[in-house]
């Protein structure tokens, strides 16, 4: 997979959970056995709208060339992910999630991957 196409998977998917935690945050969380309340949607809409800063960056950066800059973004992308992948476990083994929060687990551990990949691959020299 190339970079440009993670860049815009990762955009797609804070968008559509960005969204949902802004303007639908009690449907959702209740989809993954989340009980809500105040601190929970301050919580959940303050998330969605790091998902939405991480929407821009990813799509605005998606044709970034081989630069330092790049790297700073995958790095920042990289660190987001894994401690998201790395808190999301510890919720989930702690039976906060219900089953669904594996699905979670799944998709910031497709992304910390993504992003690793990108960060220890080496530009070839022709």
């Amino acid at each position: 997979m190339g970079f440009k196409t993670l860049m815009v998977i990762k955009a797609v998917v804070c968008l559509a959970f960005g969204v949902l935690l802004l303007f639908l945050p009690s449907q959702l969380l209740s989809l993954y056995g989340l009980s809500f309340s105040s601190a929970a949607a301050f919580t959940a809409r303050a998330y969605g709208a790091s998902l939405l800063g991480n929407l821009m960056l990813t799509w605005f950066a998606r044709n970034a060339e081989e630069s330092p800059v790049r790297r700073a973004i995958v790095l920042d992308l990289f660190v987001y992910d894994a401690v998201a992948l790395l808190a999301t476990l510890a919720l989930q083994f702690s039976g906060t999630f219900n089953v669904l929060g594996w699905s979670i687990v799944v998709i910031y551990l497709f992304f910390t991957a993504g992003f690793g990949y990108f960060l220890l691959r080496r530009k070839r020299v022709a």
